[in-house]
């Protein structure tokens, strides 16, 4: 490690007792060896079961490991270096799931405002910021908070997957005025989120903006929970998927 960062992380470590997430190591949040091993491409994602009608799903990899303990750490722990290599990430889902020629207009699914003020900070909306700046230089790009969420909504923690969707169902809606603003642009609509867990969260925030006129080209997330695929369910795409058993096609 060249000796400047070095003095900077072992200073952070000296003033702040910070250190990697992933490997342990003191000094950064993430450290540049942990960071390097990070994922560069994206792929399909479906969850199983997969909700009715779900947009494309894409993930960088699955929902343990480094991926795990960031997403952790930047929600839970309200660790904000890890925004930047996050939303890195979330622009890599992005740029996997639609036509690079075309606009594109990213909206963060909602947090619960309670959660936000608990966190001090809304860490999709800052992961959907960071990703639109690096997707920006190469295509018309924004971000849009498109949606709100409507109260009664429980926390997902612990639920299984009908329930995430009994919990879910009719809990967002578009804020007043949005979908006029969207009318006859030509652009591909991402739904954005940090994991793929059950696929509930994004098809209710698909549902959302589809009910008010906004179609939704695909879902981009930074990380997909491996679940296998119950006997005879059929995956919904032939592409690769996060989701499938190891060994299938």
């Amino acid at each position: 490690m060249p000796l400047l960062p070095a003095l900077v992380d072992a200073g952070a470590d000296l003033l702040l007792g910070s250190a990697c997430v992933v490997c342990g190591l003191p000094g950064r949040v993430l450290c540049p060896g942990c960071r390097a091993a990070l994922p560069l491409a994206a792929e399909i994602a479906w969850p199983s079961p997969t909700p009715s009608g779900l947009a494309s799903p894409y993930a960088t990899g699955p929902y343990e490991g480094a991926l795990k303990a960031m997403v952790v750490g930047h929600k839970e722990r309200g660790l904000l270096g890890l925004t930047r290599p996050l939303g890195d990430l979330l622009a890599v889902s992005v740029a996997a799931s639609v036509d690079p020629e075309v606009p594109l207009v990213l909206v963060p699914v909602p947090s619960r405002p309670a959660a936000v003020r608990a966190r001090g900070h809304d860490p999709t909306l800052a992961m959907a910021r960071r990703a639109a700046r690096v997707l920006r230089p190469d295509r018309d790009v924004v971000v849009a908070r498109l949606l709100r969420t409507r109260s009664g909504v429980a926390d997902q923690a612990g639920l299984d997957a009908d329930e995430r969707h009994a919990n879910l169902a009719g809990s967002m809606a578009i804020r007043a005025g949005v979908a006029r603003r969207l009318a006859g642009r030509r652009a591909d609509v991402v739904v954005c989120d940090d994991v793929i867990t059950t696929g509930a969260t994004a098809r209710e925030a698909q549902r959302a903006l589809e009910a008010a006129g906004v179609p939704v080209s695909a879902v981009g997330a930074v990380a997909a929970t491996v679940r296998r695929h119950a006997i005879g369910h059929k995956v919904p795409n032939s592409r690769p998927s996060l989701s499938r058993p190891p060994g299938t096609e």
